[in-house]
């Protein structure tokens, strides 16, 4: 029984284009570093001020390119097919976009979880789940990639992926 469905975004519901390579080459210069990858170690670790920093430049790349995100037929599909059912957002795009993405296709959630709440998937999905005090069984996970698997397998909740 699935009491909820929790979304991913970029990839999920939509396909955000953005240039991730630019994207990192900027955050090399903020965080005066040869390498960022793997991003959420290496980010997780800034100072707060650095942080903003980052997140800030990264609210940048995502607002100028929301309005060339390509919608995901077969999320947006499930999303529609779930439409009685409690539904959280859990993504690491931020807030700034996840709003105008939202607005721009008319969806709506029950909760969001964006990477000022937390970087790391395995803990949105925990705090999620928590919020809404379900049990991680009867909660569906719909994400696109395998680390969106790994950590619905983490919390124990179902999971569905799209292509």
């Amino acid at each position: 029984m699935i009491d909820a469905v929790i979304f991913d975004l970029d990839g999920t519901l939509v396909r955000i284009p953005i240039n991730y390579e630019s994207l990192f080459s900027e955050f090399k210069r903020i965080m005066n570093v040869p390498e960022v990858r793997p991003i959420i170690e290496n980010i997780s670790r800034l100072d707060g001020k650095t942080l903003e920093t980052i997140f800030e430049a990264w609210d940048r790349a995502e607002l100028a390119v929301e309005a060339n995100a390509a919608v995901n037929e077969e999320g947006m599909s499930t999303y529609k097919r779930f439409r009685d059912k409690r539904k959280v957002l859990v993504t690491l795009q931020g807030k700034a976009v996840v709003k105008e993405i939202l607005k721009r296709h008319r969806l709506t959630f029950d909760l969001i979880l964006t990477r000022e709440d937390s970087l790391y998937r395995a803990t949105q999905l925990t705090k999620a789940i928590n919020q809404l005090r379900a049990e991680p069984r009867n909660v569906l996970f719909v994400g696109n990639a395998e680390s969106d698997r790994t950590a619905a397998e983490k919390v124990g909740c179902q999971f569905q992926r799209v292509k």
